[in-house]
């Protein structure tokens, strides 16, 4: 008899469990996501640092402390199978005082108790040596060899691609209503479109984490919504840094952090400002966080690009649990359901493991597991035309004149990758740009609106007044400014 599992979020942690589940047999996955796509709440606005594992404490944070370490070493062969973009660049944490040479200390000794390798405290020569846009006035850096950046947005896509391939069903704009209990055992989710049946639910719904275990009868947590707002520059502002700088942490925050993406644009932030349970969708950014994030990115290195050179600023939301830990647990009552919320960072890093960790749950709960023996571990990620070399870029026009054919100019997207990303499920405008980084340039869209609007017309058939930017509620187009050619 098949299992039926349901996971709510398609977040990365939830996309992650929903590729792990996949590799068994006799269960049954489906992903409920409340977005338009994949990866579209605090996956989405994130920094992307698979962090080494040296912050948390394991006697105050034991799942955080473990779980990051052990994601970091397994996001080295997921990245290779699902073709994700990734740099293993390094870190420096920046001491600046005595205080915060201390704060080092503890945290070489934290990682090194952790199982973290190659950590080790360097002198201001060094750190000149392996940064050149590093703050002189720095003393001191704990070195983290092993930390890394990634797209967080590509990587919930290629999780949740491979999912699919693996037998996995994703139900996207479906808004999960109530975790249903009866006798005591979870029997499914009532969505607003309707009931899903299930046996066991985990409940990966991020800052909703809290709302939705309180309608299954848990309620011995809390989760407050902390924003970050960041500096986005484009691939040609400089200076850049290499590898991510950090500030010595503080009880509540890793800090204000000065970093590339994978396509080397400079990130600088975020800060951490609370927030009110009622708060949970506060995504603007303000003067004053934007002031303090370009304030204390100042700080780390010798100078960053014009603040006017910005090509976009913006915030995200980090799931906060009152408990500080990770909250990954199964619960006799009411059985079948497994909580996998309080995914605060480094829950990035840590999404391979905890997806681990909820297979282990569901094991001392009862549930049988035998592999596939077809299941599909690799993935084939988006062509990128822009990165390929002069030949193979002549090859693929010859075979395809589409790819011939530029549609962005800022991010050099062809008609023909545009085409791929609808093929595969992009059916709003932002599902394309996290996809191919059409609207991701400089003009953030303007050249190249009208050309994705006609092909996503073009290829799913729908009119251009209901393709919408996000999905629900963000149409591009609400109507004709004059009639057809030939009527009134």
């Amino acid at each position: 008899m098949a299992c039926r599992i349901a996971i709510i979020g398609a977040g990365i942690v939830g996309s992650a469990v929903a590729r792990e589940l996949t590799k068994y047999e006799g269960l049954e996955v489906c992903i409920v996501e409340k977005e338009a796509d994949v990866g579209w709440g605090a996956s989405k606005a994130n920094t992307g640092i698979l962090h080494s594992g040296y912050d948390d404490d394991p006697g105050q944070f034991p799942k955080r402390a473990r779980l990051c370490r052990a994601g970091n070493e397994l996001w080295h062969k997921l990245a290779e199978e699902l073709q994700i973009p990734v740099k293993w660049c390094g870190a420096l944490v920046l001491a600046f005082n005595e205080h915060e040479r201390k704060v080092l200390a503890d945290l070489l000794l934290r990682g090194k108790i952790n199982g973290v390798q190659g950590l080790r405290i360097i002198e201001r020569e060094t750190i000149q040596e392996l940064e050149s846009n590093a703050s002189q006035e720095a003393v001191e850096a704990l070195w983290a060899p092993t930390s890394g950046i990634i797209s967080p947005y590509e990587a919930t896509i290629a999780l949740v691609e491979n999912a699919a391939e693996n037998g996995a069903k994703l139900y996207l704009e479906t808004v999960a209503k109530k975790i249903v209990v009866r006798n005591r055992s979870v029997v499914g989710i009532e969505t607003d479109r309707g009931f899903l049946g299930a046996d066991f639910v985990i409940n990966a719904s991020g800052i909703f984490g809290d709302i939705l275990s309180r309608t299954a009868g848990v309620s011995n947590f809390s989760i407050r919504p902390r924003r970050g707002e960041y500096f986005l520059f484009d691939r040609d502002s400089k200076p850049k840094v290499g590898m991510t700088l950090f500030p010595a942490p503080r009880p509540e925050t890793k800090g204000v952090v000065v970093t590339q993406t994978t396509d080397g644009n400079l990130l600088v932030g975020p800060n951490a400002k609370d927030l009110e349970e009622t708060e949970r969708e506060s995504t603007q950014t303000t003067r004053e966080g934007l002031e303090e994030v370009w304030k204390e990115a100042s700080r780390l290195v010798r100078g960053l690009p014009p603040r006017g050179a910005a090509m976009r600023t913006f915030a995200g939301l980090r799931p906060e649990p009152n408990k500080g830990d990770f909250i990954i647990e199964a619960y006799e009552e009411p059985s079948g359901l497994v909580n996998c919320v309080g995914t605060r960072s480094p829950g990035l890093t840590s999404a391979p493991a905890i997806a681990k960790e909820v297979t282990k749950l569901l094991v001392e709960r009862g549930t049988r597991l035998e592999k596939k023996r077809a299941w599909v571990s690799e993935r084939r990620a988006m062509t990128r035309f822009r990165e390929l070399s002069s030949v193979e870029k002549d090859r693929l026009i010859l075979k395809d004149p589409s790819y011939g054919k530029i549609v962005c100019p800022c991010e050099t997207v062809t008609e023909a990758e545009v085409r791929e990303a609808i093929r595969r499920g992009a059916g709003t405008l932002d599902s394309i740009k996290f996809r191919t980084r059409a609207g991701m340039g400089r003009c953030q869209g303007s050249f190249c609106l009208a050309k994705l609007l006609i092909l996503l017309e073009k290829e799913t058939g729908r009119r251009v007044e209901d393709i919408t930017a996000k999905g629900n509620g963000s149409k591009i187009v609400v109507g004709k400014v004059r009639p057809e050619h030939g009527t009134e």
